[in-house]
C-alpha cells in the first residue's frame, strides 16, 4: 500500500502543514550527504556519485557496523519500476568489490566531500567504537531506494524481492514548510532492521570463510531488553515482528552463540540448552520457584506479547 505522508500542526489552531517539492535530486543528495542519519543513524557514508564499471553512478554509498555496504538510489518524484532494475544493477557491481576497492571509493569521497584526512578505518572506529576488519568489509550489501512515492508496480516488485530474501527497501520522504522553516519526514516501506537481517543471512558465498557452525546474535539494548537481565537468567531474545522471532528457530540445542551489542561489541558467548519458546512459556528457577520474564525482577520492562 502506498504511503501518503501528511503533517498537521496542533498548536495555535489545527492546520495542515504545506508540503513542498525539491527542485532536483542533487538537493536531496546534498541533504543526505550532510545528514545520513535521516535514513539511519547507524550508517557511515563512504561514497557519493560512485562510478560503476557500467558507466553509471551510484548516488550514495554507506557502511554499517557489520561491514554491510548500503547502496542508496535517490528519486525525487514517483518511482518508476525501472529504478529497481537500476538499483539491482548497482548491487551486481558492488557485491564483487574487494576491501581495497571499497577503501579507494572512500578515499575519493574523502578527498571530494570531507574536511578531514581520516582513513576509512579511523572514521569507522570513531563512528562505531569498533575496528574495521578487512574480512567483514562488503561481506553483504543492501539496496535502499529513496523516493517521494511508490507506484503499485514498484511496490509489488520490492515486496516480492524482499520476501525472496533480497535486501531491498524503500525510504519515503517528503519535505514540509512552515513559517519559513523546512522539515523532512521519512517513512519505511519495510522495517529497515528486517532488510539488514536479510543482508546478514544472504552474504555472498565468495565473501564467506568456511562456517564454523557457530552463530552471531545481535542483542539490542533498550527499555524493553537489557543484557544484565539476559546474563542473570540465561537467555537471548527477539521481538518486534515475525522476522526477528523466526530467526531464533535456526538455533539448535548445543549450538554456540556469540552475542554482540550494537555499538558496544561482543559481550558474551554461550551454548543453547533449549529450543525457542514464547516468552510466557519459559520459566526460570528463582529461589526454588519458577517465574516467567514478566514476573521476575528485571532492569528492562519487557513488552507482553
Amino acid at each position: 500500500m502506498a504511503i501518503n505522508q501528511t503533517i498537521w500542526k496542533i498548536s495555535n489552531g489545527i492546520g495542515q502543514i504545506e508540503s513542498i517539492k525539491i527542485d532536483n535530486e542533487k538537493e536531496l543528495e546534498d541533504i543526505l550527504n550532510s545528514n545520513i542519519e535521516i535514513l539511519n543513524e547507524n550508517w557511515l557514508l563512504i561514497g557519493r556519485q560512485v562510478r560503476t564499471k557500467f558507466g553509471k553512478y551510484i548516488d550514495l554509498l554507506a557502511i554499517d557496523i557489520t561491514g554491510s555496504i548500503i547502496i542508496v538510489e535517490l528519486k525525487k518524484d514517483k518511482t518508476p519500476r525501472e529504478v529497481v532494475a537500476q538499483a539491482l544493477d548497482y548491487a551486481s557491481f558492488i557485491k564483487d568489490l574487494s576491501s581495497d576497492k571499497i577503501s579507494d571509493i572512500h578515499e575519493d569521497y574523502k578527498n571530494k566531500y570531507l574536511k578531514t584526512d581520516e582513513s576509512l578505518n579511523h572514521r569507522f572506529y570513531t563512528k562505531f567504537n569498533a575496528d574495521l576488519d578487512d574480512e567483514i568489509i562488503n561481506s553483504s550489501h543492501q539496496i535502499i531506494i529513496v523516493a517521494t512515492e511508490l507506484d503499485s508496480s514498484t511496490e509489488r516488485i520490492i515486496t516480492y524481492l524482499s520476501d525472496s530474501a533480497v535486501p531491498i527497501n524503500i525510504a519515503f520522504f517528503k519535505i514540509f514548510s512552515i513559517g519559513g522553516e523546512k522539515f523532512i519526514n521519512r517513512a519505511w516501506h519495510i522495517d529497515p532492521y528486517e532488510t539488514s537481517d536479510i543482508a546478514s543471512i544472504t552474504t555472498p558465498k565468495n565473501h564467506k570463510q568456511p562456517w564454523n557452525n557457530e552463530y552471531y546474535v545481535s542483542f539490542g539494548v533498550n527499555e524493553n531488553r537489557d543484557w544484565e537481565d539476559a546474563m542473570k537468567y540465561g537467555f537471548i531474545s527477539a521481538g518486534g515482528g515475525v522476522w526477528y522471532t523466526r530467526t531464533l528457530s535456526l538455533l539448535n540445542i548445543g549450538d554456540r552463540i556469540w552475542v554482540n551489542i550494537p555499538r558496544i561489541g561482543y559481550v558474551g558467548v554461550g551454548k543453547v540448552i533449549d529450543t525457542v519458546h514464547k516468552a510466557d512459556e519459559i520459566f526460570f528457577d528463582t529461589e526454588g520457584e519458577k517465574f516467567n520474564i514478566y514476573n521476575l525482577e528485571t532492569v528492562a520492562s519487557y513488552q507482553y506479547l
